[in-house]
């Protein structure tokens, strides 16, 4: 009798937890992020279209190759040029090793103007830049190429970042120097912390208010510096195992709340107001950082293989895929991805499903 009670027992308790499984199991799942491809096209020798009025266009370079494309994958101009070029999203150069000048053009391939100053332009979105001979000294210029300003020093730049309230210079005797719009030093200060004090990569937040910097060997160290007047009040930072002498990726993102940083094969990201900091094991060294709502894309290039992070939040990874190529890019706008490789440029529509 006591058997049958206990049998009785064991096969009402398995019906109740299958009944329960059940429940769980029908429970919708968490959206997950998905990559579908839109298009692809080989821009070897592509066929130039004219664009619509007002149409945004996205900038590329692919080795020896720059050039403008839209949403829709067509290629509204396409540059060969023979020893180095800078692109942005407003203006587009290249220049020779020995050049005097150097002529700067507008997407469309009309002619914005020339930069009367030996060196080598750099362009970040509509700001123009020039790095004389030498590397120590550089020169900002006006939207025609005049001279706006210049700072001459003596120690070699090593790290460089601007935004529209200023720019950052990091140099190889381990300061740091951030200047307002007109050239004006706002601070310089000197991390420290290392036998080795060079700054190896630096980023400066969209108003300015904020600069990071990866910096030194033995200890290589990251620093999150605020904007305290004539001085910089450090608020967060942490040595790193890695000592390696490469230049290193320091980007803000998600409207300066959050910055990303490169060491060895180690991303960190760090929240800006918190200092909630987190850590991600990459292959390789990151190239690039892209926005695309509450995700980012990292590239990675490890010998001649590319890899492409998806991350959401602080560190969490969503996804990676890999490809082998010479010369690759990432660029995103608003949902979609777009992935340069060697010749070819591919769009990804991200969704949520």
């Amino acid at each position: 009798m006591k058997t049958k009670k206990t049998r009785s027992f064991y096969i009402t308790l398995a019906l109740i937890l299958c009944a329960v499984y059940i429940i769980f199991a029908i429970k919708p799942l968490g959206f997950e992020y998905q990559l579908t491809p839109g298009w692809k096209i080989d821009v070897t020798n592509p066929t130039i279209s004219e664009p619509e009025e007002n149409e945004r266009l996205l900038h590329f370079k692919l080795g020896q190759s720059i050039g403008y494309f839209t949403e829709d994958g067509k290629v509204t101009n396409f540059i060969s040029y023979p020893y180095k070029s800078s692109i942005s999203k407003e203006y587009y150069t290249f220049y020779s090793a020995n050049s005097s000048a150097a002529s700067f053009y507008l997407p469309s391939g009309k002619k914005a103007g020339t930069i009367n100053i030996s060196g080598f332009p750099m362009i970040q979105d509509n700001r123009l830049y020039v790095f004389l001979p030498g590397g120590s000294s550089f020169v900002q210029c006006s939207e025609d190429g005049a001279k706006a300003w210049e700072y001459s020093g003596t120690v070699p730049i090593t790290a460089f970042d601007s935004s529209e309230y200023g720019c950052i210079a990091g140099f190889a005797d381990g300061s740091v120097c951030e200047f307002a719009p007109d050239g004006t030093i706002i601070q310089r200060f000197s991390p420290g912390g290392s036998e080795f004090p060079v700054i190896l990569g630096a980023a400066i937040s969209s108003d300015a208010s904020l600069v990071a910097v990866v910096c030194g060997q033995n200890k290589q160290r990251f620093v999150l510096a605020k904007n305290d007047g004539v001085n910089a009040k450090i608020i967060f930072h942490e040595f790193l195992d890695s000592s390696d002498p490469y230049q290193k990726l320091v980007r803000f993102y998600n409207n300066d709340g959050t910055v990303i940083y490169n060491s060895g094969n180690l991303l960190g990201f760090v929240e800006t107001k918190t200092g909630k900091s987190a850590h991600l094991e990459i292959k390789g060294q990151a190239l690039n950082v892209q926005e695309s709502g509450d995700c980012i894309f990292i590239l990675a290039k490890d010998g001649g293989t590319y890899t492409v992070y998806m991350v959401e939040k602080l560190a969490t990874l969503i996804g990676t895929f890999s490809f082998e190529a010479k010369t690759a890019f990432i660029q995103t706008d608003g949902n979609k991805l777009y992935v340069g490789k060697d010749s070819t440029i591919s769009q990804l529509v991200l969704s949520k499903k």
